[in-house]
């Protein structure tokens, strides 16, 4: 049976823990909060990025938070909550239910994303090109 990514998502949103971007704000600059911003390079360079966020494309995420992975972070290790923001939220949501399947605890997601951080007021820092 097929499954597609607005069924994916429903059971992922139901399964996490969302924070609106209101709330978020409020988590800014705090030492036991990592921000992790799943997008692209090529995403953040254009459109700036959450302030000290961790970079992680989406497609790492899994190898960077197992610890018996050669690509392991220590961040992940770290115990710190974790807000994960995409674009829009979609991403972000998929991912923090990936993270708790793996056992990372105290994980939650940026609700409409970083849209929605930007709407809000949310300060946005920029982030230059790589390599250049």
């Amino acid at each position: 049976m097929r499954k597609g990514y607005k069924a994916l998502l429903a059971e992922a949103e139901a399964q996490v823990t969302a924070v609106d971007a209101d709330a978020a704000r409020g988590l800014l600059g705090r030492d036991d909060v990592v921000f992790v911003d799943l997008r692209e390079a090529k995403e953040r360079e254009r459109e700036g990025s959450i302030p000290g966020a961790f970079p992680c494309p989406r497609g790492m995420l899994e190898f960077w938070i197992d610890p018996e992975s050669p690509y392991a972070r220590p961040v992940f290790a770290a115990p710190k909550r974790f807000v994960f923001y995409c674009a829009s939220g979609w991403r972000s949501a998929l991912a923090t239910r990936t993270a708790q399947e793996m056992g990372l605890e105290n994980v939650a997601h940026l609700g409409g994303g970083f849209t929605a951080w930007k709407q809000a007021g949310g300060e946005v820092a920029t982030v230059p090109p790589k390599g250049r």
